[in-house]
């Protein structure tokens, strides 16, 4: 028996690392009761006594902190929350009620002292979103936004996992892009900081560039080549917007995938992977969903299993521009024909459809982009989707992309972008086949899943107009 404890209690003691992870401990106490073992980590909590200290370490491996029992005459003088520290000693079968396991400790070393009259964070206290948006280097040690990096993790581990598992490859697109995929003009331009990189003839990619604003056009060369295809990947936009559900740098989950003539398999994929992606994040991520659920968005939780048990609900655009015009709601954006959605009107029909999510299909040509693939209905409409979900209004958006070459050649000579677009022809030209995708918004996708007002609270660095700190 003794052997098998000590073979768990070395499985404990991290590769790459001279200590165990508190999550270890705490989840696996049983395994290295009465073993010597190593922690280190940050002190979210002291309590002293007279003869005895408690202290409450977190690594960031959990939101549970390990509580640490210490004689108070052995602690170092410097000790205090925020510290770091390397703490050693054995693990014992807890009596308090809050935990199972509890570290006797029998050394204590300060790493990092910690300031209490002038370091910001203070503990014990409720530091608002706002507070901690202005201290975006040391926010990450709240509980909260800790349980927020967490759960961005298991997302982001999610999404690989679900497209792998359906066969996608993951293709890393580029940054640095000469095109404009959206064609809105939203782009941020690249050119050196040093002017002699970058002289008044030529730029220093002989081409203006920018940043790009979806892999979209990069993804479908490879979905060309090897069929499913997705990327994972930074996105920017130059939007003078600063509102609550806008960022100039955000992460766009895209997909693509070969031969389909169908909306239909486009809403599919789309529909399975936001279960999916959900239903595993509430589930390795338990903890720090019941964080939020409990104290930060109460009950957020139950109401997103709720509105995804049930099928997702499909509307044509025309038929959501009927609801809105029956309704009697006073708008800012008047619905019509021809005329965008708005967060309004979105948030309405989730509404209106009983707060579930809901896909929009068939826009006015007007609307999309122009790789858009255009119905059967003279050019009026394209056929592309968007999924509104509760709380959020649009999360994903999607189209089945125009193959056929005439059409897309005719389409682009009218907007005049023709020759930059050559190489995209080309995927027509050679060997073409219909295909389809759609990108999906990770931050808006947080926003969702955990119901937060605000999209700075869900990344950690946000940029904005305006707002560009570290």
């Amino acid at each position: 028996m003794a052997a098998s404890m000590n073979g768990i209690c070395r499985l404990l003691m991290r590769r790459f690392s001279s200590g165990a992870l508190v999550k270890d401990i705490t989840q696996h106490g049983s395994g290295c009761s009465n073993n010597e073992m190593t922690v280190k980590g940050w002190i979210r909590g002291l309590r002293r006594y007279k003869d005895v200290t408690f202290i409450h370490l977190n690594d960031g491996s959990s939101i549970n902190n390990l509580q640490v029992v210490a004689a108070t005459r052995n602690l170092p003088q410097d000790i205090s929350f925020g510290s770091s520290v390397e703490i050693s000693g054995n693990v014992k079968k807890s009596k308090a009620s809050k935990q199972e396991y509890e570290l006797e400790a029998s050394s204590i070393q300060v790493i990092g002292g910690c300031d209490n009259s002038v370091y910001p964070l203070k503990y014990k206290a409720g530091h608002t979103p706002e507070y901690t948006r202005q201290l975006l280097h040391l926010r990450s040690r709240t509980n909260s936004f800790g349980a927020l990096l967490r759960i961005r993790h298991s997302a982001t581990m999610a999404f690989h996992s679900f497209f792998t598992s359906e066969g996608f490859m993951n293709v890393h697109t580029p940054i640095l892009t000469s095109n404009d995929c959206e064609g809105a003009g939203d782009l941020f331009t690249i050119k050196p900081a040093c002017s002699e990189l970058d002289g008044t003839d030529d730029h220093f990619f002989d081409r203006d560039a920018y940043l790009t604003v979806s892999g979209q056009l990069h993804l479908e060369t490879v979905c060309c080549s090897h069929g499913r295809v997705y990327t994972f990947n930074p996105a920017f936009r130059a939007e003078n917007s600063r509102s609550r559900r806008h960022l100039a740098e955000f992460t766009m989950v895209e997909a693509e995938l070969p031969f389909t003539e169908n909306i239909s398999d486009i809403t599919n994929c789309m529909e399975s992977m936001i279960k999916r992606v959900t239903e595993d994040v509430f589930t390795k991520s338990s903890d720090d969903i019941q964080l939020y659920n409990n104290h930060i968005a109460r009950g957020h939780t139950e109401k997103v299993e709720k509105c995804l048990k049930k099928p997702f609900i499909r509307i044509s655009y025309k038929e959501a521009v009927h609801i809105l015009q029956q309704s009697n709601n006073v708008w800012e954006f008047k619905p019509e024909w021809g005329a965008d959605l708005h967060t309004e009107h979105e948030k309405y029909l989730v509404a209106h459809c009983g707060d579930r999510p809901v896909f929009v299909v068939d826009y006015p040509a007007s609307l999309k982009a122009f790789y858009a693939l255009s119905n059967d209905d003279d050019d009026k409409t394209v056929s592309a989707v968007d999924l509104l979900v509760p709380g959020v209004g649009e999360l994903i958006g999607g189209t089945l992309r125009e193959h056929r070459l005439d059409v897309l050649e005719r389409r682009l000579t009218d907007l005049r972008i023709d020759k930059e677009y050559q190489w995209y022809l080309d995927l027509r030209r050679y060997g073409s086949i219909p295909h389809g995708g759609f990108g999906l918004g990770f931050e808006r996708y947080l926003l969702f899943l955990l119901g937060i007002d605000n999209i700075r609270d869900v990344i950690p660095f946000p940029r904005a107009t305006h707002y560009c700190p570290l």
